[in-house]
C-alpha cells in the first residue's frame, strides 16, 4: 500500500511549487496531493483570508486531508501546525518548512505590505532577486501569482488581530521536523522559538538549512532534501 503525502503551499504561491518535492517523495513510492489554499491556485475569492479561514478551509477537506505525511511551507506551514495540534491523527508525520508561528503586531503591517510588493513580481525582477532558483521555480511562482485572489494577500496578515500560533507548535504530538531558513539570509522562524517548541513538545526536530532564505526547498533544495529523506528514513 502506497504512503500518502500532502503538501500545503505558503502565501501568493501553488501547488505547482511542490513540483520537486512531489519528485523526491513520488520516486520513494509516495502517493502526493498538493491542495490549493483558499484563494489560491485560480480558487475563487473567499469572504475572509486570515489564518483561522484557512485552517477553517482546509478542515472542511479533512477526509481528502487525512495523510501519512503533511507537508507545510509558510502559511502553508502554519495552518498544518494549528491542524496537527487540534487534530493528531490529521497525520502521522508532518515536516513544516521555516512556518509562520508569529509575527509581533508592530510588524503585522509591514509583512502585509511586503507580501504585496511580491505581486509586482515580473520575469526579470524576480530573476535578479532569486538568481539561484531553478527555472521551474521562477515560472511556477509567476504563475502562482498570476492565479492568487489579490486580496488574500493583501488581506491575510492585514486583517490578523494577532499571530502566534507558538502554543499550537509547543503542544504539538505528531513526529515533526521543522527546516528553518539561514538567520543569516532570511526566516521567518526565530531559531528561539522554533527551539522553544522542541523542547515543549518533544516530538520537534529542528534542523536550519544553510544558506536558504525563507523557501528552503527553492534556495537550497539539494540540503533540503537530504534533510527530507534522512529524517523519513528514521521511520
Amino acid at each position: 500500500m502506497s504512503r500518502r503525502a500532502v503538501l500545503l503551499h505558503g502565501l501568493s504561491s501553488s501547488p505547482d511549487g511542490w513540483w520537486r518535492v512531489r519528485a523526491f517523495l513520488e520516486e520513494r513510492g509516495w502517493e502526493v496531493e498538493t491542495p490549493a489554499l483558499l484563494g489560491h491556485g485560480g480558487r475563487g475569492p473567499a469572504p475572509r483570508y486570515v489564518l483561522e479561514d484557512y485552517v477553517d478551509d482546509l478542515r472542511g477537506l479533512r477526509t481528502d486531508l487525512l495523510a501519512d505525511l503533511l507537508v507545510g511551507h509558510s502559511l502553508g506551514g502554519a495552518a498544518a501546525t494549528m491542524l496537527a495540534a487540534a487534530d493528531p491523527d490529521v497525520a502521522e508525520r508532518l515536516i513544516l518548512l521555516d512556518p509562520v508561528w508569529h509575527v509581533p503586531v508592530a510588524e503585522l503591517p509591514a509583512v502585509a505590505a511586503e507580501q504585496v510588493a511580491e505581486l509586482a513580481n515580473d520575469e526579470a525582477s524576480l530573476r535578479e532577486s532569486k538568481p539561484h532558483w531553478d527555472e521551474r521555480d521562477v515560472q511556477a511562482k509567476l504563475a502562482a501569482i498570476r492565479s492568487v485572489q489579490p486580496d488574500a494577500v493583501a488581506r491575510t496578515f492585514a486583517e490578523a488581530r494577532t499571530w502566534d500560533i507558538r502554543p499550537d507548535a509547543a503542544r504539538l504530538r505528531t513526529p515533526t521536523l521543522v527546516l528553518g531558513g539561514d538567520p543569516a539570509v532570511y526566516t521567518m522562524l526565530e531559531p528561539a522559538d522554533a527551539h522553544a517548541a522542541a523542547e515543549a513538545s518533544g516530538a520537534i526536530d529542528y534542523v536550519v538549512i544553510e544558506g536558504a532564505g525563507h523557501s528552503p526547498h527553492r534556495d537550497e533544495p539539494e540540503a533540503t532534501l537530504e534533510a527530507i529523506g534522512a529524517w523519513l528514513a528514521r521511520g
